[in-house]
């Protein structure tokens, strides 16, 4: 039991404070803490980086989560059955048979199934058992006779009639799949086939006791269903034939007209027809027996023909025909076999005919089969303490390190290893991202990780050809995003070191770095200026080509400018043309003033001056984007990024500036490397850009010291 004075040890990390657990006793100690200081209450069992089969041994439920106190249990069962509860936390894949506490029954179970694995392994000698040892034991369990789930099957059955019972009962009352793989019965298959067994018995032993019921002894059934299959259809011929013989005109038409007949004839027919099976069995007229032999419906004849055989030869003798009293007489003599027929039970064990079930019932299988599915279910706590074995050597490994990435996130803000939740190291624009994490539904995930503050890029992640795919999150939190966009490419490396095709499918656009938010305004301004003089380049290429186009037309003009009737061309107006300079020339008198204030206020200063002038001009322009950007990146929250994919955080996760840098490496030169900054193929840049703004730069002053502006 943990002590209830336990002192606990917490470390501030992500903004807020964590448990820090190091040894076995702050492990047993856990049912004490309040799990309002814990960062997760539940994660879930798959898609995150920890062993599968651990965290379903720890999902006692099986719904798919791990929960807080299922975590608590967990501990709690792995601490009492260890001598020693440090032996929680060094994470080792064995466990010596002398640390295991054998003061409990369920102890000593446990002891003994370790020692008899190691027996059956033949290492009867070995004083510890691991993992590896383990690796086998479901092939272990299949290839005993008896493994404790309670279901027997045919094939470890030595007696062949016993074993052919067992089949029996899994063909007609279902069956279920043993630990070995293969199919069995349980106790309640086994009971309900018995019970629908002697129900079946019972009521058929009912029918042979009625003289009315089976009056053709073992023929009766296959008579029944002779006169079954073609009693609406005679029916039918003997009703046409009464009518016929109420008005002899109905004759003709109930035997079907020559127009139906002609529709059949451009056909190809058989007795399987379909149109032809809906004629009459005989041509119809006034009180005609029934013919069992000649004039049948081609259709209809073999019906005929087994109601002859089944039913008319026995009970009348072999006659042609019969007539409608005869026919409602046999009829009758069926009623008490139809009545007992639908008293019939409802179970398919009857398929087997009652003598199969009858030999089943005399015979002494059904005690055996409960007496082997007792053996079978008295191994149940000896094969539980087998799989106990397993899953102690599994807790010792794991549970220490699934409390550091559940009660605290440890692992994650120490930056030693990767936490369970990140899935490997993404490679995209000349940057290495480590918080990446697996995804189901990209656009679910987004709508909600779209909350935590965090600039995301979603990969598709693609390898051996597109026959593995997955999708993750990777996060962003170093440089800038000017070239993230949807559709880049990079390279994700998992935490196996596999590598896979990784493609942008969606971003969510958040601050990434106050870098990126010191240069944002004037990337803007850049990207603005830049479109324009492009818009402005293009506009007047167009107006260019438009003047040389209406240059050639207006020259075709001026050759016939001397025929009558073409107006003359218009004269050069001086005074328009000396207005358009004019107002040329005040604009570039009112951008030159500000260019000569802008470069008269920097001559006015001090020479060490200037580039503090510079700097806060700058800073003027950058800070309120910086202090923007700055307050979004310490909001920055992972909590919505891992409640997305199923975790419930209890803690508001953040991920502020330093740790976020941490998360996403620039690249960087090598130690001592060394660099050549002559690159042969740089673009060769003039002077004479520089010298003619210097000399404007030096004119425009000069000019305003002259008193020119003035």
């Amino acid at each position: 039991m943990a002590n209830p004075t336990h002192t606990w040890k917490f470390f501030r990390a992500g903004g807020f404070d964590q448990v820090q657990l190091d040894n076995g006793a702050d492990l047993l100690a856990l049912p004490r803490l309040d799990q309002k200081l814990w960062v997760a209450l539940s994660c879930p069992t798959r898609g995150i980086e920890f062993d599968n089969r651990t965290l379903d041994m720890i999902d006692a439920d099986g719904d798919g989560q791990v929960r807080a106190n299922e975590v608590l249990a967990a501990i709690s069962w792995a601490g009492a059955l260890l001598k020693n509860p440090e032996l929680l936390v060094n994470g080792a894949d064995s466990l010596a048979l002398a640390d295991i506490a054998d003061d409990s029954e369920e102890g000593k179970q446990v002891l003994a199934s370790a020692l008899h694995i190691l027996k059956s392994l033949g290492k009867p000698q070995a004083t510890s058992i691991s993992l590896a040892d383990m690796a086998d034991i479901e092939k272990f369990l299949a290839g005993l006779q008896f493994n404790g789930d309670g279901v027997i099957c045919a094939k470890q059955i030595a007696d062949t009639a016993l074993s052919a019972t067992v089949n029996d009962i899994a063909k007609t009352s279902g069956w279920l799949a043993d630990m070995s793989g293969d199919n069995g019965i349980s106790q309640e298959i086994s009971d309900r086939f018995f019970a629908d067994a002697r129900a079946y018995a019972a009521w058929y032993a009912r029918g042979e006791a009625d003289a009315t019921v089976l009056f053709l002894g073992a023929d009766s059934r296959a008579a029944a269903e002779a006169l079954q299959a073609v009693h609406e259809k005679v029916d039918d011929y003997f009703t046409r034939c009464q009518l016929a013989s109420y008005d002899a005109r109905a004759a003709a038409p109930l035997s079907r007209s020559v127009e139906d007949y002609q529709q059949l004839a451009a056909k190809t027919l058989s007795a399987r027809n379909e149109e032809m099976a809906g004629f009459p069995l005989a041509t119809i007229s006034a009180d005609k027996p029934l013919p069992l032999i000649a004039g049948i419906n081609p259709a209809w004849h073999a019906k005929v023909e087994a109601l002859r055989v089944h039913v008319v030869q026995p009970l009348l003798g072999d006659k042609p025909g019969i007539t409608a009293a005869e026919w409602t007489a046999l009829c009758a003599r069926f009623a008490t076999y139809d009545a007992w027929q639908s008293a019939k039970p409802a179970s398919p064990v009857g398929e087997l005919g009652i003598a199969r079930l009858r030999e089943m019932l005399a015979s002494d299988h059904q005690a055996r089969i409960d007496a082997l599915i007792a053996q079978d279910k008295a191994v149940e706590s000896q094969i539980k303490s087998i799989r106990s074995v397993e899953r102690l050597i599994r807790y010792r490994r794991d549970l220490f390190r699934l409390a550091n990435n559940f009660v605290s996130f440890r692992e994650f803000y120490s930056g030693k290893q990767k936490a369970i939740f990140q899935a490997g190291t993404l490679y995209l624009d000349g940057r290495s991202c480590e918080l990446c994490i697996k995804v189901e539904d990209v656009n679910a995930h987004a709508t909600y990780a779209n909350t935590s503050g965090v600039c995301l890029a979603y990969c598709e992640l693609v390898r051996n050809g597109g026959s593995e795919k997955m999708n993750i999150a990777a996060a962003f939190t170093a440089g800038d995003s000017d070239f993230l966009m949807v559709g880049r490419h990079g390279v994700f490396y998992d935490r196996k070191g596999q590598d896979w095709n990784a493609t942008i499918v969606r971003i969510t656009d958040h601050p990434i770095s106050i870098r990126q938010a010191f240069w944002s305004p004037y990337k803007k301004v850049s990207r603005v200026i830049s479109e324009q003089l492009q818009k402005f380049a293009a506009s007047k290429a167009n107006a260019v080509q438009e003047k040389m186009v209406k240059a050639v037309v207006e020259s075709g003009s001026n050759a016939v400018a001397a025929v009558p009737g073409v107006p003359p061309k218009v004269p050069f107006d001086v005074a328009k043309f000396a207005g358009i300079f004019a107002a040329i020339g005040l604009a570039i008198g009112a951008i030159g003033g500000i260019i000569a204030s802008i470069v008269s206020g920097i001559f006015s200063l001090k020479l060490w001056q200037v580039p503090l002038a510079v700097a806060g001009l700058m800073l003027a322009v950058s800070v309120p984007s910086m202090l923007l950007a700055w307050f979004k990146l310490k909001r920055r929250n992972l909590g919505p990024i891992l409640d997305g994919c199923g975790w419930a955080i209890n803690a508001r996760v953040r991920i502020n500036i330093p740790f976020g840098t941490s998360l996403t490496a620039l690249p960087s030169l090598p130690a001592g490397a060394h660099r050549s900054l002559v690159d042969p193929y740089a673009e060769k840049k003039p002077l004479w850009p520089y010298i003619v703004i210097l000399l404007l730069i030096a004119a425009l002053a000069w000019a305003w010291q002259a008193g020119y502006f003035s």
